[in-house]
């Protein structure tokens, strides 16, 4: 039986490229192995891809009946809607661990590092198999994109230096020339609906029995999103009121000035101030220095949601 090796909801290149890269190294260590996504793929992930010579992996929808792994996620509202009707045999992540469980042991990797890729790179290392050129270029790709070319508060020594190996793998010279290409395709949002940049990055979390969105648009200069920020703020509500969210925040991050503004939709808008110690004004705040959702957003917002 084939394993499938998926990401999150609304996957990211990390997700995408860990999931490759996972089935390629479990294919040859015996295990038969399939990756998979949950949704279609963003303009960025698409690029690294094609770029090289990547195969999509195919999108999954039900987890019933088969045997899974999961990569960049362990929260059961990221993951298959059906997942408790499918095995978990592992998990490889870069996050907290979140409310998934199983009946029989697992595999499980999960560090405290700025992708999920710079996991996966050592795990080809441990078990002695050899990084193609073509998946070390994706997943060069997807540290630079999670850890914002090394700029995010989440980046570490490991992500860094799992970079240089794998660049020299696959003969990419210049990584922030790179990383800048990567953004500026990512910064593309002229002609896509609003809903559509909403959840390019986006995820739903239970902060002590409220639901809660947060989503990220990663641009190289805010000033892009100018002419599409109405629409994004008026979809945000109603992306809340559909789900029945108790909140539902945007981040609009700048890579250049290194921080974000949050637009925000929510029952209480105290939560907030509660999180960053700063009043929001119009529906939105714009947080210095914010650039990791993982590290700097979503554990002020769980504390401020607790308290």
């Amino acid at each position: 039986m084939a394993v499938y090796v998926y990401g999150h909801k609304n996957p990211d290149s990390d997700s995408v490229c860990a999931a490759i890269a996972l089935a390629d190294l479990k294919s040859k260590i015996g295990v038969e192995a399939v990756p998979a996504v949950q949704g279609n793929l963003n303009p960025e992930s698409n690029f690294i891809l094609e770029k090289f010579g990547v195969s999509a992996p195919e999108i999954i929808s039900s987890g019933a009946g088969k045997q899974v792994i999961l990569v960049d996620h362990s929260d059961l509202a990221q993951s298959l809607d059906d997942l408790k009707d499918a095995e978990i045999l592992g998990i490889v992540d870069h996050h907290k661990l979140g409310d998934v469980t199983t009946s029989n042991p697992l595999e499980c990797w999960i560090w405290p590092v700025g992708c999920t890729c710079t996991v996966l790179k050592a795990m080809y290392g441990f078990f002695g198999v050899e990084i193609p050129k073509n998946i070390a270029g994706i997943m060069l790709c997807a540290i630079l994109s999670d850890t914002v070319i090394f700029k995010s508060a989440t980046c570490t020594d490991q992500d860094k230096e799992a970079c240089d190996v794998l660049a020299k793998i696959a003969g990419e010279s210049d990584l922030s020339a790179l990383g800048m290409e990567m953004f500026k395709v990512k910064s593309a949002v002229e002609g896509t609906p609003a809903r559509e940049l909403v959840l390019r990055d986006y995820k739903d979390f239970n902060m002590s029995g409220n639901k809660v969105g947060i989503g990220q648009l990663e641009v190289v200069d805010l000033s892009i999103l100018d002419s599409v920020k109405p629409a994004l703020a008026e979809d945000i509500k109603a992306l809340k009121t559909e789900g029945g969210r108790h909140s539902v925040f945007l981040l609009l991050t700048d890579i250049m000035k290194e921080g974000s503004e949050m637009l925000i939709a929510s029952d209480d808008e105290s939560v907030v101030q509660k999180a960053f110690g700063i009043a929001p004004e119009g529906g939105k705040v714009w947080l210095d220095g914010v650039m990791s959702r993982k590290k700097q957003v979503v554990p002020n917002f769980e504390k401020a949601f607790a308290g």
